[in-house]
């Protein structure tokens, strides 16, 4: 029987993935939100301005298993415009991005516009409204994860991200969580 504790969290826009922040910037916390053990980690990262599920463990071996290829992670992303299925095509077949000074062509992914809006709550910051254009919904699934790599690829397409919810890490869901909300679990079935 282990003795690690396991934690899924809705990670609120404006927080940054991690409980040590070195630098003399004032920054949001995830520690702030709960009181998790000694020992905690994010496995994986969400960057300031992203939101949506989040795991955190005690076990760093768990934390492997998670951020390895063969773990999809799904994101529900708001893009500015009108997104049609060339470019979604176009998403799933892999992009050019820009990553540590280079291009790097992602892998094949899966990607569809969502037939819905999805039940989020408002976030924090508001994004914008109506008056400055249309903007859609879309379903993207990566299984490999580069620094910002999913606000990048909708960008190469021409639809830069307003929005960006993680939904899904392998098997695990956020559900109804609600934004800064955590749940402790026995453990993670990815």
């Amino acid at each position: 029987m282990s003795n690690h504790r396991h934690f899924i969290i809705h990670k609120p826009y404006g927080y940054l993935s991690q409980f040590v922040y070195e630098l003399k910037r004032n920054k949001k916390l995830l520690g702030e939100l709960h009181d998790f053990p000694e020992g905690t980690m994010a496995i994986g990262r969400l960057d300031e301005d992203s939101e949506g599920l989040l795991l955190l463990t005690t076990d760093g071996m768990m934390s492997e298993i998670v951020r390895s290829k063969k773990v999809t992670k799904e994101y529900y992303v708001q893009v500015d415009g009108v997104m049609h299925q060339e470019a979604i095509n176009e998403l799933e077949q892999g992009v050019l991005i820009g990553f540590k000074g280079t291009k790097y062509k992602t892998k094949p992914c899966r990607s569809f516009i969502l037939d819905t809006i999805p039940d989020f709550p408002e976030r924090g910051k508001k994004i914008r409204d109506e008056r400055h254009g249309p903007t859609s919904w879309i379903s993207i699934t990566i299984n490999e994860g580069k620094f910002r790599q999913v606000r990048k690829m909708t960008a190469a397409v021409g639809f830069p991200t307003l929005r960006l919810v993680r939904v899904r890490v392998g098997n695990v869901f956020l559900n109804k969580l609600r934004s800064g909300e955590v749940q402790e679990i026995e453990s993670f079935n990815v």
